[in-house]
């Protein structure tokens, strides 16, 4: 059991690798076109290339035998918290927008406490959370509390997207799952984005970042994350959750020369003790999937 949840919480890290390094993809095709469509073409371009990667041309006759009503809710989770999200990068810094985001997943966590002990873990990842997020920008004349409200949607999207998540992978259909939640998510925001702003989704120029984002994003952190679910509880995930933020802050430090504060060196300490703290305790029984 010890390896199979060292694999998982390795899921989830590459898994979180992997959308810090689409976000700023993502921020820059926003500035040019808009939250929906730059949402939309990248659940197109992953739904096309997710299909070829899992071959789910197989799923194809199991199709009127799955449990629609778990996966109906898993696609909107995944919908949802995609739209919301890129609509709070819009109009929010990234850093208070993701802040915003994880309280979503964390009450979740806080929410499947069954212990006392795990209190401790998850008051750890609060702490660092609320000490990483440069929470003084919300303070500015020009901060937007839609795009607040956006991200807490996001993180409530978040939240369903892993509750329903652990219920979609007990169906036994692997990674054909996220298959089916993409496609209907692309097929679900395309003729909004139609309506919304035809012209931007036939600019070509623009749809190599979207492929990028697409893969970095969509295809390998969503895969990652569903093989993570399979082995992790809500509390574990919903904990882990928290080293994005402090990831985020690192790749800035190593590759973009940024600078981290005293706090956000205390919020990295107590976000690494937290994940530490939680994948330790999930070591020494098995994971419960369904509470």
């Amino acid at each position: 059991m010890p390896n199979t949840q060292f694999a998982a919480v390795c899921c989830m890290i590459l898994s979180m690798v992997a959308y810090q390094i689409s976000a700023s993809f993502a921020k820059q095709l926003i500035a040019v076109l808009d939250p929906l469509t730059v949402v939309t073409l990248r659940l197109c371009f992953a739904s096309i290339m997710i299909f070829f990667m899992f071959r789910s041309w197989k799923i194809i006759k199991r199709l009127p035998h799955l449990h629609w009503r778990d996966l109906l809710c898993y696609t909107a989770a995944v919908a949802l918290m995609n739209v919301l999200f890129y609509a709070s990068l819009g109009k929010l810094p990234q850093g208070i927008a993701v802040g915003l985001e994880f309280l979503g997943p964390l009450t979740l966590a806080l929410l499947s406490i069954k212990q006392k002990s795990d209190y401790l873990w998850v008051g750890l990842a609060i702490l660092g959370i609320a000490l990483m997020v440069p929470w003084q920008q919300t303070a500015q004349q020009n901060f937007s509390y839609l795009g607040a409200a956006f991200a807490l949607g996001a993180g409530v999207c978040w939240a369903f997207y892993i509750y329903f998540g652990q219920k979609v992978v007990r169906q036994n259909i692997g990674l054909h799952a996220l298959t089916i939640a993409i496609v209907l998510s692309a097929l679900m925001l395309l003729p909004v984005s139609l309506v919304h702003n035809p012209h931007a989704l036939i600019q070509t120029e623009y749809w190599g970042y979207a492929l990028v984002i697409a893969l970095l994003a969509t295809a390998i952190p969503y895969a990652l994350d569903l093989m993570a679910l399979k082995q992790l509880s809500k509390l574990s995930y919903g904990t882990l959750s928290s080293l994005s933020p402090a990831i985020a802050a690192v790749a800035g430090m190593l590759l973009l020369n940024e600078k981290i504060t005293l706090l956000q060196t205390l919020a990295l300490v107590c976000i690494m003790l937290a994940s530490v703290g939680v994948t330790l305790r999930s070591q020494k029984k098995p994971p419960v999937l369904v509470e």
